[in-house]
């Protein structure tokens, strides 16, 4: 794997317990490239995007993952692997029992952060980056189904992750919110050079904002182009 891929699957055979959901993935993401991942539902994406940040184990194959080799992971090593990831969920998946500044230096301290004035420095940043400066104070439940997502994209920059892993992050949110994250989103891959990998079943999305796009379909994975989609 050269110095510009983050992503880099070979001849890998994915399995959730015994039986082989995916066969022969080859598959490759380049540093500040953005991809899109399709296909039905029980297709097998999540069992890749899993396999991407070690919740499972690629038995078969080779992979490397921001510099990790995925054969060697073991539970000591993934959670090194997942600080250099940030992954954003549909439903947020925010602490309901503290305001957003605190949900944020909760990740801070679980991956190894110790300087009080260091996290609240990073933290601002961050919020700063998704367009909530000054709303750290806020509870979840006090801000919209947009804001909230903007908080998860924050907490998935915290650590200046060289891979995004965002699992239909526009999945409950309107239209016009849907349009500021996808902006949002294109906006962080361009200006800090993080590579994207977002599942999504939205094909007016990649209509509207185009980029590389894989379908998993039939045990394997294949390119495609927005326009064949």
């Amino acid at each position: 794997m050269n110095d510009s891929t983050i992503v880099s699957i070979r001849n890998g055979n994915i399995f959730q317990g015994s039986s082989l959901i995916l066969s022969n993935v080859n598959f490759q993401v380049s540093k500040g490239e953005f991809v899109y991942m399709i296909g039905k539902t029980g297709s097998g994406k999540s069992s890749l995007l899993k396999t991407l940040y070690g919740d499972l184990y690629l038995r078969e194959g080779q992979g490397e993952v921001a510099g990790f080799n995925l054969k060697d992971l073991t539970w000591k090593t993934v959670p090194l692997l997942r600080r250099n990831l940030g992954i954003v969920f549909q439903d947020f998946r925010l602490l309901t029992d503290r305001n957003i500044h605190d949900n944020l230096e909760f990740v801070l301290t679980a991956t190894g952060w110790k300087d009080k004035a260091l996290m609240k420095e990073k933290i601002e940043n961050v919020l700063n980056k998704v367009g909530l400066k000054g709303k750290g104070f806020k509870m979840p439940y006090e801000m919209s189904g947009g804001e909230q997502q903007r908080v998860d994209i924050a907490r998935a920059l915290l650590n200046n992750p060289k891979l995004i892993i965002a699992d239909e992050p526009t999945g409950n949110l309107d239209p016009d919110t849907t349009d500021e994250i996808m902006q949002l989103l294109f906006n962080i891959c361009r200006d800090y050079h993080t590579a994207f990998i977002m599942a999504t079943h939205d094909y007016g999305i990649i209509q509207k904002y185009p980029a590389r796009v894989v379908r998993i379909e039939h045990g394997g994975v294949r390119e495609i182009s927005a326009v064949g989609l």
